[in-house]
């Protein structure tokens, strides 16, 4: 295989061209910014504005009447996490019968793991409990997160991108795809329960904690439009406080940074395949923020100048 040959395994270079291209939209769209208003109603402009926003930064953009054929509802986003727990709990259940009954994945998972990795199955090592762990807490995040969408958003009539819908849809399959490649990419050493150390439970701590954030910051912002009651009152868009939103403007694109952070201590902080799913989120979740940040800012006059848009103090 032509990756392996080289020393690159294909899903090294998917992620990594993942995380170039959300670097090169974060960039432009900086740079949109300042580019005069007779520019901005090009439609090559347009276009890659239409792609990258969803939801209210979407509403205030000015499209072409073509463009809305192209738009699904933002509450699909449930979709993703619906996928995600039904994918990547079946993944984990084929782990956890390669670990504990020494069943082999299926034949056609396998051939999807030689080609992602380029490392024949015949060569890859036992399973590590550090996979195993990343796929039950990915299932976890994914089925609060499915919760969440369901029980405690309050989604307007925002939409998003058809584009971004299947993008998303595949990204969760391909996360779990990702977790397994470590098994071809890593070498397990003993038994699973042996292999328990302390960056387990810090990736354990960080991932709970995190979690905690992102729920918390989700609650604010449907109580932006409950009333004591928890009936929807308004589902116009309000300036969010409290919490973290005191600090960024996004806590919740923060929070999912460091799950994967999380994760990636969880993996013992040297796979570097995950470290750059790490890199890909950061890019993806600092634009998706930086839209959200702009929009705040010009929409209220009172907004706090000194929160920023992503990460505390940084960005």
């Amino acid at each position: 295989m032509i990756w392996s040959s080289v020393g690159v395994s294909f899903i090294d270079v998917l992620w990594s061209f993942l995380s170039v291209c959300f670097l090169v939209a974060f960039v432009a769209h900086k740079i949109s910014t300042h580019l005069p208003r007779k520019h901005q109603t090009c439609r090559l402009y347009v276009l890659f504005q239409d792609l990258i926003r969803y939801g209210k930064t979407k509403q205030t953009l000015k499209r072409d009447d073509w463009l809305f054929i192209f738009d699904v509802p933002k509450r699909w986003f449930s979709h993703f996490y619906a996928i995600s727990v039904g994918w990547n709990g079946f993944l984990l259940i084929l782990s956890l019968n390669f670990i504990l009954q020494q069943q082999s994945y299926p034949v056609w998972l396998t051939e999807i793991l030689d080609m992602l990795t380029g490392v024949p199955h015949t060569d890859s090592q036992v399973p590590q409990l550090s996979t195993v762990l990343v796929l039950l807490l990915l299932w976890f995040h994914s089925l609060r997160r499915l919760l969440e969408c369901l029980f405690v958003s309050v989604f307007s009539d925002g939409a998003i991108h058809l584009v971004q819908y299947v993008f998303g849809l595949g990204y969760y399959l391909l996360l779990g795809l990702t977790a397994l490649c470590s098994d071809r990419l890593g070498k397990g050493a003993g038994p699973p329960l042996s292999q328990l150390n302390w960056l387990h439970v810090a990736g354990g701590t960080l991932f709970i904690l995190a979690s905690l954030l992102q729920h918390q910051s989700m609650v604010l912002l449907a109580r932006l439009r409950t009333g004591k009651s928890g009936t929807v009152e308004t589902l116009a868009h309000r300036m969010p406080k409290g919490g973290w939103f005191e600090l960024v403007s996004c806590p919740h694109y923060f929070a999912e940074l460091l799950i994967y952070v999380s994760l990636s201590l969880v993996f013992g902080g040297l796979s570097l395949t995950w470290w750059l799913v790490v890199l890909y989120v950061f890019f993806n979740q600092a634009l998706a923020a930086q839209l959200c940040h702009d929009l705040y800012v010009t929409k209220y006059e009172s907004y706090p100048r000194h929160r920023k848009a992503f990460i505390p103090f940084v960005l």
